[in-house]
């Protein structure tokens, strides 16, 4: 119904506005462009002894990656290099769908973690993070006499 209302490719030049118009503003996007969270994804777990955050972002060098915690923040941010041809001369640009540009990504972390335990090790695309709780904030089991 819409294809017979507008021109071919309307919807992918609004589309392409959407995103300049993102990227000029600041706003990271995701990794598809537009979504509800930001570059690199994140899954965010606990278990009784540590935090565990995953960040999925292949292609990227981990030395690239700036990682802190200060005051209860894990913060990840970077830059992802675009790796098209420039948009100069006789070259074009058909589809661009990955994220290109700076990130940040900010996790709160509970008062019960020990900042000082924190490990990082980044393998096949994807960042594990491990933060231990303090020791007395470790659940233990009381026996009883």
């Amino acid at each position: 119904m819409f294809r017979t209302l507008f021109p071919g490719d309307f919807f992918s030049d609004l589309n392409r506005l959407q995103r300049q118009l993102l990227r000029f503003s600041g706003d990271t996007g995701s990794i598809r462009g537009f979504g509800r969270s930001g570059f690199p994804p994140l899954n965010v777990g606990t278990t009784p002894d540590s935090v565990e955050i995953f960040a999925f972002a292949p292609g990227l060098d981990p030395a690239s990656i700036d990682l802190s915690i200060e005051r209860g923040l894990l913060s990840l941010s970077g830059e992802r290099r675009n790796e098209l041809p420039p948009e100069e001369g006789k070259s074009a640009i058909h589809i661009n769908e990955r994220f290109s540009g700076n990130y940040r990504r900010v996790v709160s972390l509970s008062d019960d973690i020990d900042p000082e335990t924190a490990s990082a090790s980044y393998k096949d695309g994807v960042l594990h993070v491990q933060v231990k709780r303090r020791a007395a904030a470790v659940p233990r089991r009381i026996d009883i006499r």
